[in-house]
């Protein structure tokens, strides 16, 4: 199929470079990389990484201070209560992935 539709995009001009470096190095012009982008899209039916908040650090329980410590049982408890949990097993392999181990 000929290439005749066009995407314009404003991006920040360093990451536009930075993001070209690497394609000229691994020798993927820009353009096959976006095409490249938008069939993963498709294939995927929908984007082709996951998208989510950047992690926060776990607490240093040992630094707490004893009323910071009792506020961070208190929220567990009221997850608790809520019935905001998991299974161990679910837990365990999250916490695998994030933290690559």
């Amino acid at each position: 199929m000929a290439k005749s539709a066009s995407v314009y995009a404003r991006i920040d001009p360093d990451l536009k470079e930075q993001a070209e470096a690497i394609l000229a190095a691994l020798g993927i012009p820009t353009s096959n990389a976006i095409d490249m982008f938008f069939k993963q899209i498709v294939l995927k039916k929908g984007l082709p990484f996951e998208v989510r908040l950047p992690y926060e650090m776990p607490l240093n329980m040992a630094a707490l201070t004893e009323e910071e410590l009792n506020e961070e049982i208190e929220k567990g408890y009221a997850d608790i209560l809520a019935g905001r949990t998991k299974p161990l097993e679910q837990a365990v392999a999250e916490m695998r992935k994030d933290f690559k181990i």
